[in-house]
């Protein structure tokens, strides 16, 4: 049997393979910036540099006001997410009950279902529980876009709050409690301090998700509750405009940014939890 069949990939073709890879994956995005600058109203030649759709679209109201509401869903979902997601996963990582296992894996299930189907059942189950208000009915608004964004956000929040809870010493909080700090002090002055780097790398993480999202955004928002993503995907059905290139470029390099913030907090932990 010849011996090079079972040698390793050398060097050079690791690095070539991994350059296609990465060229693949980001190559679309730099011809997109790149027709972000280009004097042409469509992409099919380029006509000069400027800056002018990058102008356009911060003067736009459209595009503004459907920010607004991205960012409004997008705090309030991830505030309940970050106190609820909290209080779950130190529930599930510090007690016992019944069913723990049963509702550990119902809690994390909104990470693996697909969010057409969150969509769908959230827009069922907004009509099944439709009752009288105010003389009327449940109406389709952001307050539905915030309650359905909540549900993916708690799992976000608790999963990655839940990683850095069972990586912590379980006998901190014992320790507390000894020396006569009631469970309450406990939780808020020793235990809630080792999470907070992991309360806000998670609390990153859902904004980003939510100030992307389209499928579960698009069927729980009512008239005129536009999000961000559904004022681009409006547009671009009759074709990109290069003023919707610019907005790409700008929400690709602040959802980057948020990423780099939420590693930056999640090593520095746990290169102060090692240290």
């Amino acid at each position: 049997m010849n011996s090079t069949s079972n040698r390793p990939l050398s060097w050079p073709w690791l690095s070539l393979i991994a350059i296609g890879l990465f060229g693949f994956m980001y190559f679309p995005i730099l011809v997109l910036a790149f027709y972000s600058f280009n004097d042409s109203k469509y992409s099919t030649g380029w006509k000069g540099f400027t800056w002018k759709w990058y102008v356009a679209f911060l003067n736009d109201s459209r595009i503004l006001t459907a920010l607004a509401n991205s960012l409004i869903v997008a705090f309030f979902a991830v505030g309940i997410a970050a106190v609820v997601g909290t209080l779950m996963a130190v529930g599930l990582a510090r007690y016992r009950f019944p069913g723990k296992q049963v509702y550990q894996g119902t809690a994390y299930l909104p990470l693996i279902i697909p969010d057409i189907a969150i969509a769908v059942a959230t827009l069922v189950f907004l009509a099944a529980i439709a009752i009288p208000v105010s003389g009327g009915l449940i109406q389709l608004s952001l307050g539905t876009v915030i309650s359905a964004h909540v549900v993916f956000c708690l799992s976000y929040v608790a999963i990655v709050v839940s990683t850095r809870i069972n990586d912590l010493n379980p006998h901190l909080e014992e320790a507390a409690l000894d020396l006569g700090a009631t469970p309450t002090q406990a939780f808020m002055q020793v235990l809630l301090p080792e999470l907070m780097p992991a309360i806000v790398s998670g609390c990153l993480l859902a904004f980003v998700l939510s100030l992307d999202d389209f499928l579960i955004a698009s069927f729980t928002a009512g008239g005129g509750s536009s999000t961000l993503p559904m004022e681009i995907f409006s547009r671009i059905r009759t074709g990109v405009k290069p003023d919707i290139n610019a907005l790409s470029v700008v929400l690709i390099l602040s959802t980057g940014f948020l990423f780099a913030i939420a590693e930056y907090l999640r090593y520095r932990s746990e290169r102060k939890r090692f240290s």
